[in-house]
Formats: C-alpha cells, structure tokens, sequence
C-alpha cells in the first residue's frame, strides 16, 4: 500500500460563503493484492498520506481484498481514538476506493457490474459559480455546461456577500436558459437571513438551496424546511461521514434531499447511505468526485443527480485515464474496463507532489 498528495492549483481564486481556496488537495492511494493494484483517492489534506500508508496500511496488511466491509471496520476500529470523522474518515475512503477498485479488477468486472446497475448512465449538475468570479464569468461557466455538457441543472455559490447574490443569481437565470438553478451558501448565512434570501432567489426560479446554514445546525435545517418557498428544495449531507450522521439529518427531517460524498465516506459508505435515505423516502444527491462516485452512483436506487463539480472535473480529467465525460447532461461508466476504470497519470501529477 502506498499513498501520494498532490497540490493542484485552481486556474483563478475561487471561494465559498465561508471560505477562500487557491489551490486543491488530491490524496492517492494504491494497495495490490492478488496481482491486481487497486486505485483511490480524496480531497483532502496532504497528512492523510502518512495515515494511509502507516496505520491504516499496518490494519490492512494480510487482510482478503474480497472482504471489503471487514477491512472497512478494522481501519474504523483502528481510528477510534483519532476520531473517526474529518481526516481519519477521509483516509478511510481512499483505501476503501481502492479495495472496491481492486476486488472487482480480481473478478474481472466494472465495479458498477459488480455491485449491480440500478442505471446505466448518472445525471449530473454543473458546479461552480463561485464567489470570486465576475458576473461574465459566472454566466459564461453556468452556460457552458448547459450548452455544451447538457446539463439540465447548474449550481453556484452564495454568501461571502449576500447583499449582491439576488442579483447575481438573477444574471445566472438570465444566461442558463431552461436548465435549473441551484445555490450553495457553505453554511454562510443564519436562519433569518436564509428566509429572506430564499423569497427573493425563488423570484429568479432557484429550485435547490444547499446548505443555507451550518449542516451541523439539524435543527435551524428543520425550520428552513418547514418555512422555505415550495419550489426551493433544501439539501445538505457532504459532511455525512458515517450512518450516524445521515440517520440524524433524516431523523430531524432536515432536508429534501440528502447529500452523500465517497471521497468522505467511502464507496461503502455512500452505498449504505443511500439505503438509509430510500427507507426514508428523500433521495440521494452525489456530492463532489463524480469519476470516484460514478460506478456506485449507478448501482444505488435512489439517486437524483451527481455533482459535477469544477474543481475536481478539472483535477480528474488532468491525471486520471478514464475520467468521465459527459453527454446530454449525463455520465457513464466505460463497462469495457475493469474496476473504477481509472488510471493515474503518475508522470503528469509529479509536478504537484506535496
């Protein structure tokens, strides 16, 4: 087992409702057995390499690459007293994508075949929008996954400033045609302030408000739901580490929609996730990754969409063979390959080597 961090630079400063970023972190990671090398990753930061390949590595070594629950539970027992949340969980779910990866190489089949197609191609959103950018940039990014990717819904972020995104949001209705708009305020903004918003958004026809306040707020969630305009769905979910975490957001009833990230949960994760969220009747939203996510984005029943988010679509398509792309708004896995279907560009991610 091995793991690798790369820090890529973002082409252009981008930013949230609560945060500012210049640059993305890939963590790698690569374990083989029987033969095989089975492949993962996340976004995260570059310590989870150490982690990877020392602890959770030593839980691993000798372990049956077909048993990929049980190898699961040992990395979770083996972080209990790191905390099995944030970057431990993390960690976890690079070598998870990895044990996936390389179990259905062993058999000879694409993961999406392996754990059975609920669908044969994943709608996807277009991601971005972020603070940062100037009205023409917003418009011409929204647009051109509209226009050129097909996609029927696209997504930008609000809050470091919320006296300006009506109006931005109102010059992204104006460029996007039919499609959808989304918005994604981080947990930028207060309950108050996410009410007032949401009346002056659903004006412009935003149908989808992704975590106005903190997710870890379930109940001020609650209350947005219960009072939001009935056009606007609200999400959240893209901290969900564990089933603990989706049980409480769909216990407290406060979503529309629940979100679910692999690269924080693991392909297992996000598998068990979506049998939860379709016990409580909400649907699944992928959250981020869409190349990691895509295989056992087909096999769950229940899914809405996967997001198709910048950042990571560019990463994705800049060091891995493989990486998806779209068509009429949506992705497919390539059933001629093995696994995942991915293979990392090595020689080209060494110039952002951590």
């Amino acid at each position: 087992m091995r793991a690798t961090a790369y820090r890529i630079p973002t082409d252009r400063p981008e930013a949230d409702g609560t945060y500012a970023w210049d640059a993305t972190t890939l963590v790698v990671a690569e374990l083989s057995a029987g033969g095989e090398t089975g492949l993962g990753y996340t976004y995260a930061d570059a310590t989870n390499a150490a982690l990877i390949a020392g602890p959770l590595a030593e839980v691993l070594e000798g372990m049956d690459a077909f048993d990929v629950r049980a190898c699961v539970r040992a990395m979770r027992v083996r972080v209990r007293n790191l905390g099995r949340a944030g970057l431990a969980a993390t960690a976890i779910a690079a070598l998870d994508a990895a044990l996936w990866d390389v179990k259905a190489k062993l058999l000879g089949l694409p993961l999406a075949r392996l754990l059975g197609q609920a669908r044969a191609a994943v709608p996807i959103y277009g991601s971005g929008g972020f603070t940062t950018y100037d009205d023409a940039t917003l418009r011409t990014q929204l647009a051109g996954w509209v226009e050129e990717d097909g996609c029927r819904w696209v997504k930008m972020k609000i809050g470091t400033y919320p006296g300006r995104d009506p109006a931005r949001a109102a010059a992204a209705r104006a460029a996007i045609g039919p499609a959808e708009l989304f918005v994604d305020a981080n947990g930028a903004l207060s309950v108050r302030q996410t009410l007032a918003m949401a009346e002056r958004l659903s004006d412009v026809g935003v149908t989808w408000f992704e975590e106005p306040v903190s997710s870890d707020d379930r109940a001020g969630l609650r209350r947005l739901r219960d009072r939001m305009p009935a056009a606007i769905d609200l999400a959240a979910g893209e901290y969900v580490y564990d089933l603990d975490d989706a049980r409480h957001l769909l216990e407290d009833g406060a979503v529309d929609v629940l979100q679910c990230d692999a690269s924080r949960a693991g392909i297992t994760g996000f598998l068990d996730v979506a049998a939860l969220a379709e016990a409580f009747h909400v649907d699944l939203s992928g959250h981020c990754a869409p190349a990691l996510h895509l295989h056992a984005a087909c096999a769950v029943p229940e899914l809405r969409h996967l997001e198709w988010f910048y950042d990571h679509v560019r990463i994705e398509r800049m060091l891995f063979e493989g990486a998806p792309v779209p068509r009429a708004g949506r992705i497919a896995p390539d059933l001629s390959r093995p696994g995942l279907g991915l293979g990392f560009k090595r020689k080209d991610a060494e110039a952002y080597a951590c």
